[in-house]
């Protein structure tokens, strides 16, 4: 009796086998790096109800950031500047500036202006901005340099494993707290010596467990 098929069809269960395996990695990759904060999250940059430029106040003007954000380092939030501190200079600088009339008019009728959440971490993740400050850890390594940014965007994923990353080698990421909103600080050349004597004296030793962030 004639075979039906021929000897090579022998080769399509595995074929198929091959095909599946292939997708389902592909599929994996696929959400493990297309749905992963550094792909979704990284290079956010929404549009501001204002046209507000860092580069400008933080970087030609040499604006300090805690002038704005004069929380940060007194609380777990870094707060967005209410528009009064907008206008203790605005008053007298930029008054013919049309791009300046919702400011002017949030602070006429006392209704604050309704900025976008760049850096948003899940409500279930704790974070506190002044035990970061305190510690020596800049502005710059979760926010990137905005004193170069005319308009602010993520530039880092804020995730699990990119902020363990750091609780587990800190010394890259610190320096003297005087230092921490210097967009252009530069480490010495005894940096790690100095590293591990201000840790060693401010006790600092980032938690790993859950409990940490998670409370």
């Amino acid at each position: 009796m004639a075979q039906i098929f021929s000897k090579s069809a022998n080769l399509i269960p595995l074929i198929v086998i091959m095909m599946v395996i292939l997708l389902v990695l592909g599929g994996v990759f696929f959400f493990w790096y297309y749905g992963s904060p550094k792909f979704t999250d990284a290079g956010y940059r929404p549009i501001q109800p204002v046209d507000y430029s860092h580069k400008l106040h933080a970087g030609d003007l040499g604006i300090d950031c805690r002038y704005c954000h004069y929380q940060v380092e007194k609380s777990r939030h870094s707060n967005i500047p209410p528009t009064k501190v907008c206008m203790n200079c605005h008053i007298l600088v930029g008054t013919d500036k049309k791009t300046l009339d919702p400011v002017r008019e949030s602070f006429a009728n006392k209704m604050p202006i309704e900025w976008v959440r760049i850096h948003n971490l899940p409500e279930y993740a704790y974070f506190d901005h002044s035990l970061h400050l305190r510690a020596g850890v800049a502005c710059i390594e979760c926010h990137g340099n905005v004193a170069m940014m005319e308009k602010v965007q993520q530039v880092e994923p804020l995730s699990m494993g990119w902020c363990l990353d750091c609780h587990r080698d800190p010394g890259p990421h610190l320096r003297p707290p005087s230092q921490v909103t210097n967009m252009y600080w530069t480490p010495p050349k005894d940096h790690g010596e100095w590293v591990q004597k201000f840790m060693q004296e401010n006790n600092i030793n980032p938690p790993e467990n859950c409990s940490a962030c998670h409370r």
